[in-house]
């Protein structure tokens, strides 16, 4: 039984001295369980300051590995070592060092969905909460901007003075967002407010009423007078905004659009785990050290 499940999490948790981290796009379950709940820059923020040795992530891999080179003395765990992410795997190591020899004088920006070893290129890292600033301070006019065109996009539009080469991944959740779905949900719910996430197409950032990161749609659904919202993210996030604004209305922006990844995490995935501290997440030290310059950076933006 799922409460008998829980009660052992709990108790295993316990026994090892560990957090369970979560982000918001994790199963309801998951969510509920956390310690602690949040969007990337948020667990990057906790995970580097957290006293507990033992870190359970739950999300996929690249946020494992954020924490783990914030944090490489702790043990870190990963449920499910599956759990990926497409928009991290859209650029290599090699694409980026041709990049780097192509544009020797441009600094790199990588959002935090990659690979550890493309944070270890970069010149810093930024989430979709601190983007915009984190170019806007650099102190290069000449940017390289990965992996999100969508992001990348975003960020140009508010950074016109800077010259940026974007590199063309996107996140197949948010990029299945269209302008006809958005139109509909307008139709249907006229008096909503329409909060979307700034890896979806520019056609949906340009006619939406406020671009945001998760956590701040969270800030916003909580401080604004509207009373329905319609959501341009992952699905995973509607949970979470109705759980902490039961008297507010939220809609998808067209069908549920779901990451399969993020849903490979399950309560027994966890519970084991816990129990045989797998998966370890483990990256070279060299890694690590080049990484870890590049996330303090973006995490000193805030």
């Amino acid at each position: 039984m799922e409460k008998d499940l829980v009660l052992e999490i709990k108790k295993l948790k316990q026994e090892r001295g560990a957090v369970i981290l979560a982000h918001n796009y994790q199963i309801p379950p998951i969510q509920d369980i956390a310690d602690l709940l949040g969007d990337s820059l948020e667990l990057a923020k906790v995970s580097r300051n957290l006293k507990n040795k033992l870190i359970v992530f739950c999300g996929v891999k690249f946020m494992a590995e954020t924490a783990k080179i914030l944090s490489p003395e702790k043990l870190v765990l990963l449920p499910v070592m599956e759990a990926g992410c497409p928009l991290a795997d859209s650029i290599s190591v090699d694409e980026l060092k041709a990049l780097r020899r192509k544009y020797p004088d441009y600094k790199v920006v990588s959002y935090v969905n990659s690979s550890a070893e493309v944070k270890a290129l970069s010149d810093v890292c930024c989430t979709s909460a601190n983007a915009v600033e984190v170019v806007r301070k650099l102190d290069s006019r000449h940017i390289i901007f990965t992996p999100d065109k969508n992001l990348g996009w975003w960020v140009k539009n508010n950074v016109p003075e800077k010259d940026m080469i974007i590199w063309e991944g996107f996140c197949p959740v948010h990029e299945k967002f269209d302008y006809q779905e958005l139109k509909e949900a307008r139709d249907a719910h006229p008096e909503a407010e329409v909060i979307v996430h700034p890896e979806c197409p520019p056609e949906i950032l340009e006619n939406s009423d406020c671009i945001l990161s998760t956590a701040g749609m969270l800030k916003r659904a909580k401080e604004s007078k509207a009373e329905n919202f319609i959501v341009g993210t992952e699905e995973g996030m509607i949970y979470r905004l109705k759980k902490e604004n039961p008297h507010k209305h939220f809609y998808s922006l067209g069908k549920n659009k779901i990451c399969e990844d993020m849903k490979k995490i399950e309560l027994n995935d966890l519970y084991l785990s816990l129990r045989d501290k797998k998966y370890a997440v483990s990256l070279d030290e060299r890694i690590i050290n080049a990484a870890r310059g590049a996330l303090e950076r973006m995490v000193a933006v805030g």
